[in-house]
């Protein structure tokens, strides 16, 4: 049997990882002398206490973490398949193949397949879904990692700041671009291409941000055939149940809402929306 493995940064709904059997290894963040598994911590406690506290910051498991997973999994006689957030965006990747050289060594025979989704949120989560669904069907480690593969190419996030003081502070985009769209009242829309955050298009008002997503959700609906659809938020529910309303208007494809926690939260901050999606055609090659 493969076991599917990845990061608390993917918010997988709880059920899905219940029925998908998905493991998954909590990223945390540090206030000072206080550090706090992600997973553990409830999401609009959190940002009432980043509120107070100011922006903590964040880091990968520990690689002991990633041994006492591995060992246990090769242990009961099965393969290991982890999908981790970018690897540009986070050490977590580069812990996990390390901890895999330190388990194979004690256990040369055992199959540790780790991959970089290249992105994080729902577009993370869709791939890890795609992974444990092939592996529900019987598929082999390739397949597997195939409908990864295939997913990654089929599926888009695209997300709004609130403010650009939180991308600013953590460094996430450039620092000039962050200062540019402050002083001009620029709002962009980013997305995730190639593992790293880079600027889809730039406007004047959110309101009009959140039409553009909107806009690129139905022409890329028209043209590739969107399956399933995440609005995505952070501290921002009644904001998102109105874009899941506006998107539900335009298309007829499955809805969903789900908040973004800590770890990605302390880096866009509060307020920020975003969308994402996978679609039947292939989005890039």
């Amino acid at each position: 049997m493969i076991k599917v493995i990845t990061d608390s940064t993917s918010y997988l709904e709880k059920q899905s990882v219940k029925d998908l059997d998905i493991e998954i290894l909590s990223l945390k963040v540090e206030f000072q002398q206080d550090t706090y598994r992600e997973v553990e911590l409830e999401n609009k406690a959190f940002y009432r206490m980043m509120d107070g506290r100011g922006i903590p910051k964040s880091s990968q498991p520990p690689i002991g973490e990633f041994v006492e997973v591995f060992e246990s999994i090769i242990k009961e006689g099965n393969q290991v398949l982890g999908v981790f957030l970018s690897g540009k965006m986070s050490g977590t990747l580069s812990t996990a193949l390390m901890a895999k050289d330190m388990v194979l060594k004690d256990y040369p025979d055992a199959t540790i397949e780790l991959m970089d989704s290249e992105s994080n949120c729902m577009q993370l989560g869709f791939a890890v879904e795609a992974a444990a669904k092939a592996v529900k069907e019987g598929k082999s480690m390739a397949a597997v990692m195939e409908a990864v593969e295939s997913m990654k190419k089929r599926s888009r996030f695209l997300f709004v700041p609130d403010s650009l003081k939180y991308l600013k502070a953590g460094g996430r985009i450039g620092k000039a671009n962050a200062l540019i769209g402050s002083l001009l009242s620029i709002i962009p829309i980013l997305t995730v291409e190639n593992g790293e955050t880079s600027i889809y298009k730039k406007v004047r008002r959110k309101k009009k941000a959140l039409g553009e997503m909107v806009a690129k959700l139905q022409s890329e609906d028209k043209e590739h055939t969107v399956q399933e659809i995440i609005v995505h938020h952070i501290d921002a529910c009644k904001e998102a149940e109105k874009l899941a309303e506006s998107i539900q208007k335009e298309v007829d494809v499955p809805t969903r809402i789900l908040d973004i926690g800590p770890v990605i939260g302390l880096h866009v901050g509060p307020g920020a929306m975003g969308i994402a999606y996978h679609t039947k055609k292939e989005l890039r090659k």
